[in-house]
């Protein structure tokens, strides 16, 4: 498949000279779930990593990567990040406070950095799927030099 559009994710990705490669496929506006995506591109689900953008009662934003067949606990986020609770962010705040829209949203290139914690089991991998920054394109990386380009957490958060 072609090369997709450079996105900040991308760009930053090469300019660290970390070794990943993007994958596209083609956008369906009715299922933007990961587990389609996974489908879609013959990846394994357990291997494609959603990002969710919540706020925590104490630190405020915050990041959570989990595999996308999986949900996020909530309880277990806020012990890792030093929050009481945490909730999921509004659609609509997404693109302004990341710079990323639903089902394009990487943990790699937002606005801002923001506190990030992948879930454990990326860590049984040898490589995993991330957004590159917009719908229709994934980057596949090595999880632990993902997690350490961004300064993320590995932490137990999801179920």
């Amino acid at each position: 498949m072609e090369k997709p559009v450079k996105t900040n994710a991308i760009r930053m990705l090469e300019k660290a000279g970390l070794a990943f490669r993007v994958v596209t496929y083609e956008v369906d506006e009715e299922d933007l779930s990961g587990v389609h995506v996974a489908q879609t591109l013959g990846l394994p689900v357990e291997q494609v990593v959603k990002t969710l953008v919540l706020k925590g009662d104490k630190t405020g934003y915050l990041v959570a990567c989990i595999p996308v067949e999986t949900e996020l606990d909530l309880k277990a986020l806020a012990t890792a990040s030093g929050n009481k609770t945490c909730e999921m962010i509004a659609v609509r705040e997404l693109l302004p406070l990341t710079g990323y829209i639903r089902g394009g949203c990487s943990p790699v290139g937002m606005k801002k950095p923001f506190p990030t914690f992948f879930d454990e089991a990326v860590t049984l991998f040898d490589w995993i799927s991330v957004s590159a920054g917009m719908r229709g394109a994934q980057i596949l990386i090595d999880p632990l030099a993902l997690v350490e380009f961004i300064g993320a957490e590995i932490a137990d958060i999801a179920r």
